[in-house]
């Protein structure tokens, strides 16, 4: 049996109190070990050629360099995953997501004293997953110049005759990124698509604000009850609600209320295995970038129906768990780079004779 890679963690926090608090967290765990802790950049650029971490955790507010610019500086001389932490991610979303933009692996608010024992579980399992994922964030920070919002134009305004199939698409650490890459590539009158991303509600805005100004389609917050219309996406990523097809044809997103499905809510399982019982092979499953195993069942069931089925392959993934676990489950047709995937659902979604012209 293969043991889990050993996290190596740099703790980067100007707080004495909370290089502390998360050391005891990562030393109770067996396979994380903190190679040092660093209350600035200049400390902590040391210690990176010294100590090789395999991850960083890095507060948004430092002495000296702030944190944001020492990420930038990681990614250009050193890539190293990334983990940053602070309390700027409750109350200055667009702080936080400037940091996923500039390739953070992702965003951690500082725990309240009422959810510490679940906050370790969650921030332990993300060390673990981040620390597999070093070439990853070196080909991130090598391609960065050249992944840019018109990278796919000419497939987003080429014409497109939709042939009535319908995209769910799932995506958890590291879609941000995935998504700015992926949804450009949408023309004005693409499929009807239906998201999960597992992300802090206070990102959402800035996330979606994004997305609009660089998409040729609709990207809307998921509303129950809300037809699937081509030219509109739609992401479900309220913590409280699941997001499942509802009908077919004529068909329209229902958000539910109900318990978590295998820890996730809202689950990616539930979405694919919907769009398998509704639509079957009139539609497109895709798993992106992502921790854990949800989506993992229903893009299989939705594999069984004739679906096509795909999953963003690792060298492009900022974690590879939750496609790796898809593709180890014959869940996967097909395993492609974020920037062929976009091209390979819309051809999937084209009229016969379109496809041909």
């Amino acid at each position: 049996m293969t043991l889990p890679r050993r996290a190596r963690v740099l703790i980067v926090d100007d707080s004495i109190t909370m290089r502390a608090f998360f050391g005891a967290i990562f030393e109770r765990h067996r396979n994380i070990e903190v190679v040092g802790t660093a209350a600035s950049a200049d400390e902590a650029r040391r210690m990176m050629i010294d100590k090789r971490p395999n991850v960083v955790t890095l507060d948004v507010e430092m002495p000296g360099m702030s944190g944001l610019d020492f990420l930038t500086e990681i990614m250009r001389d050193r890539p190293t995953p990334v983990i940053m932490l602070s309390s700027l991610t409750q109350k200055g979303a667009e702080t936080s997501f400037e940091a996923l933009e500039r390739g953070a692996v992702d965003c951690f608010p500082k725990p309240a004293s009422t959810n510490r024992e679940e906050f370790a579980e969650k921030l332990c399992a993300l060390v673990l997953a981040a620390s597999t994922g070093s070439a990853r964030v070196a080909r991130y920070a090598k391609d960065a110049p050249a992944r840019t919002p018109t990278a796919a134009s000419a497939t987003a305004q080429a014409g497109f005759d939709w042939n009535g199939k319908i995209v769910t698409i799932s995506a958890s650490t590291g879609g941000v990124d995935a998504l700015l890459e992926l949804l450009p590539a949408f023309p004005a009158n693409c499929p009807p698509t239906v998201i999960t991303l597992a992300i802090d509600p206070d990102f959402v805005p800035p996330l979606l604000q994004r997305l609009n100004s660089r998409c040729p389609a609709k990207v809307l917050l998921a509303e129950d009850g809300r037809p699937l219309q081509p030219g509109v996406v739609q992401i479900a990523c309220d913590p409280g609600t699941h997001a499942v097809i509802d009908r077919w044809p004529n068909p329209s997103l229902r958000l539910l209320r109900s318990d978590p499905v295998n820890g996730a809510r809202p689950s990616a399982s539930l979405l694919f295995a919907t769009a398998a019982k509704t639509a079957g092979a009139q539609s497109v499953g895709a798993i992106l970038t992502g921790i854990g195993a949800d989506g993992v069942a229903g893009l299989k069931a939705l594999r069984a129906t004739g679906a096509l089925t795909i999953s963003q392959d690792s060298l492009t993934c900022l974690v590879d768990q939750a496609p790796a676990a898809a593709r180890a489950a014959g869940a996967v047709e097909l395993d492609l780079p974020i920037e062929a995937i976009a091209a390979t659902i819309l051809d999937s979604c084209r009229r016969q004779a379109d496809a041909a012209a």
